[in-house]
Formats: C-alpha cells, structure tokens, sequence
C-alpha cells in the first residue's frame, strides 16, 4: 500500500474509489474499505483530522491520532494507497482564511434540519463540506464511500454533490450500513473513551433505536416513538441531544406522504458524544 503526503501525487489514482477518514481506524471504517474494494476500482483512503469542523467548546487536539494502527487496517482491509496530507496541503491560505470559508459554505437544507447536529454543533457541517469538497477536488474520484451511521453527514454530502454537479460530474456517493458490535453498539471512535460501566450503558441507544423501528405510533407522527426512546435514554443515565423520527430524504418531520424514515439519535454519555440511527419503512415494506 503506497502512502502520499503531498497532493501532486495523486494522479495515478484519479478515478479511484475515496474514503475519507479522520483516522482513529476501527473494523467499521475497514467495512467501509471492503465495500470500496469491491467496486473494482483503486481504493484511496485519506486520513485528516480536519479543525474547521470542530466546534470552539470541542477538542481538536483530544482526537486520537493513530496513524501505525490505521495504516496496517487500511493495508490489511485492502486499500490501495493511503493520502495522509498536512494541514497545509488541505488548506493553502491556512486554517484562519479556511474556517472563515467554512463559516460561509451554502449547505444544504439537509445540514440544517431543526433540532439535529446544527442545533449542537453549529459551523459543523461547514467544515465537513469544505473538507470534503477539497478532498474530491484534490482526488477526483469515481466513487466515494461513506457510512450510515452519520446519517445527516450521509444525506449532507451527497446533496452536496447533488448541488455542485458540474464540479464532479462523474462521482457517485455510496451509501454503507452502519457496523455493529456484537452487543449491538455502533462501531465509533469515541467508543475508545467508554469504561466497561458507560459501555454497558450506552446499549441503551440500540435499544432505544430498535423499539422506535418496530413502534407502530411511529406511523402516526413518531411523537410517541420519540418519547420512548428518550425515556430509554434517560433511564441508562444518557443525556439526550435529540431523537427523532425524521424522512429519511429531507430530514424534516415526518408527513402523511413520508414511506421511508430514520429514527436519529445523539446522546451524552458523560463527556462522550455518541450517534447513531436506524431506518424505518412506514410504508409496509421492510
């Protein structure tokens, strides 16, 4: 597996399949590199941990930097090359010029569904948007991978993509489903930070999940559901930032006409913040 650090190498791997990363590697992330494997194409695996996105009461600097560890998981998960750029290289004008940018970026209306991740980490999406778009700029892949599990981040960037068609014209998002531990937990890297007491706690997230995916007042509104799943939370000791039932396409409330839904969650855990979803088909298909 090739690493490049500088952007003038990347041309061989124009075309490639992208998935970009923030490093901190788990099994979900070699998930994501098996799926992009699998499209027949190289696959190109960045790693940067991107500081227009983090938020001013958010560490930057706390984020695990692991990069012998990600390495041998991209190598063992089968990417072809690794992009490891510095700040520098991502942005030219420095990080001053480039979060004024991010502040700035025309999101989606997906990005600012009420009450979601704009409501607790406001400037967020800014960033994800401005990292991403420069990464495609610098890659120019065919295809890019990225997880369920950041459904809003998902739903983000491919309308970006939608949005900005002109600029890359031939890439395609691929959506891939969230990876599971055994015990059900959402493969993070946060998880890292769980002692063996929060972990067992933070089932209450899958468990809160799944009761809303199989409530049939979900149908009618999922203002039933939603309690449900913040009861389920609070009783675990989770501090609840939002769940929700929302249309799975706009990630506005859910309407009569809405046939398929994400039950959403952000929750506390002590210090650590954790996400995840499930979808929902309120039209009698599974």
């Amino acid at each position: 597996m090739e690493i490049i650090d500088q952007p003038e190498h990347l041309e061989p791997f124009f075309g490639a399949t992208l998935v970009a990363t923030m490093g901190a590697l788990h099994q979900g992330h070699a998930a994501l590199i098996h799926d992009a494997k699998s499209r027949g194409l190289p696959v190109l695996v960045t790693v940067f941990v991107n500081p227009t996105q983090f938020g001013p009461t958010e560490d930057f600097s706390r984020y695990p930097r692991t990069f012998d560890s990600d390495f041998k998981l991209a190598q063992a998960a089968g990417a072809t090359a690794l992009f490891v750029p510095t700040v520098e290289a991502i942005y030219p004008h420095g990080v001053a010029a480039a979060a004024a940018e991010a502040a700035a970026w025309d999101l989606p209306n997906v990005a600012t569904a009420p009450q979601l991740e704009d409501a607790f980490r406001p400037g967020h999406f800014g960033g994800v948007c401005q990292v991403v778009a420069r990464l495609f700029d610098l890659c120019r892949p065919s295809l890019a991978c990225f997880g369920e599990k950041d459904f809003q981040q998902l739903r983000v960037i491919s309308e970006m993509v939608e949005q900005c068609r002109g600029r890359w014209s031939h890439l395609r998002i691929i959506p891939c489903p969230t990876v599971r531990d055994s015990d059900g937990l959402a493969l993070s890297s946060r998880n890292r930070y769980l002692d063996a007491s929060q972990r067992s706690s933070a089932l209450a997230i899958s468990r809160a999940l799944n009761a809303a995916a199989i409530d049939t007042v979900a149908r009618s509104g999922g203002a039933a559901a939603e309690v449900r799943m913040r009861q389920t939370l609070a009783e675990a000791g989770l501090k609840t930032q939002y769940a929700a039932i929302r249309d799975a396409q706009t990630l506005m409330p859910i309407t009569v006409h809405t046939t398929h839904a994400r039950a959403v969650i952000a929750a506390m855990l002590g210090a650590v913040r954790l996400i995840d979803n499930v979808a929902i088909s309120l039209d009698g298909d599974e």
